[in-house]
């Protein structure tokens, strides 16, 4: 390819069309306008916003951020003002031509769909993530991404409620991968995210205590990044639906990591704290990488990996 060439950057995730394959991960993001004034979101090939719960939701006591070696540890416990005031407040605030995908949460089944019922037909909303990685009260706790028939029930229920592209954020706290991204593409989701943050604990020497209210947090940032890689290629290995590949991205080349292990676009999540513009940055990173390749569409390197065989 020419230098002078143009790259196509455009993806096609599970139905949602991209300009370029880098979205901002939910809960890092807000609803999009707490970021306008330090990026044109339009830069980006869009954003998931903050999850969203039926009625507006306090998360945890403080202190739920910490700091952990290359990485951040959080129990906010999904804080959101309710899917009737994302519609109705957050999503008319938006700039037009920004690609908005709202993220669903909630503590059983029914609500979820309920969710996604509310969110389908409102403009501006080009697709659902179903965030699966949250607690099911109703099966003693569990995440509802721990369990495969758990799992097929959630998909299968949200699928049902909304004729919007489903993709499904999976809970990396598994044996195994592969089996939940099948569960999750027998039941009809359009793709899956992977990965949510990673279960862990930090404890205060001094205190003898958790450094975060709740004890344990959800481990985020360039630490899982590794494993992040490793779940996007064991699912893509099982299942033909795309994924969104999320974990540790703080440049282009982390996000070129994932598109070769599979995924099709990929979420900036927790360096958005450090550097507000990181997703457009990483977005310009991707077109000079094919460029100094000669590769002419972005979508070329998706499952590219040479892995060893054995």
């Amino acid at each position: 390819m020419k230098e002078s060439q143009a790259v196509d950057t455009t993806v096609d995730l599970g139905g949602i069309s991209l300009r370029n394959p880098v979205l901002t991960a939910s809960g890092t993001f807000g609803y999009g306008t707490e970021f306008a004034p330090f990026l044109d979101l339009r830069r980006i090939g869009g954003f998931v916003a903050k999850s969203l719960t039926l009625e507006p939701r306090v998360g945890n006591p403080p202190p739920r951020i910490a700091e952990a070696p290359s990485g951040m540890l959080n129990a906010i416990s999904l804080e959101n003002v309710g899917v009737e005031a994302f519609i109705g407040e957050k999503l008319p605030a938006i700039p037009e031509g920004v690609t908005v995908i709202a993220s669903a949460f909630e503590t059983d089944i029914d609500r979820y769909a309920e969710v996604c019922k509310r969110l389908t037909g409102v403009p501006r909303i080009a697709g659902l993530e179903i965030n699966a990685s949250c607690p099911h009260v109703k099966s003693g706790g569990i995440e509802f991404g721990q369990d495969p028939a758990v799992l097929g029930q959630l998909v299968r229920a949200t699928r049902q409620a909304t004729s919007l592209p489903l993709l499904v954020k999976l809970s990396p706290n598994v044996t195994h991968i592969a089996e939940m991204a099948r569960v999750c593409e027998g039941e009809g989701a359009s793709g899956i995210s992977l990965i949510n943050a990673v279960q862990a604990l930090e404890v205060d020497p001094e205190t003898r205590r958790p450094l975060l209210a709740n004890g344990l947090g959800g481990l985020s940032g360039p630490a899982i990044r590794p494993i992040a890689l490793r779940m996007v290629w064991q699912a893509s290995q099982a299942v033909s639906i795309p994924i969104c590949g999320i974990g540790g991205i703080i440049s282009a080349a982390d996000a070129v990591k994932f598109l070769l292990c599979g995924a099709t676009a990929v979420q900036v999540g927790t360096s958005n704290y450090l550097q507000p513009s990181i997703a457009a940055d990483v977005a310009d990173g991707l077109v000079e990488y094919a460029k100094r390749h000669g590769i002419p569409r972005i979508r070329d390197l998706v499952g590219e990996l040479e892995f060893p065989s054995r």
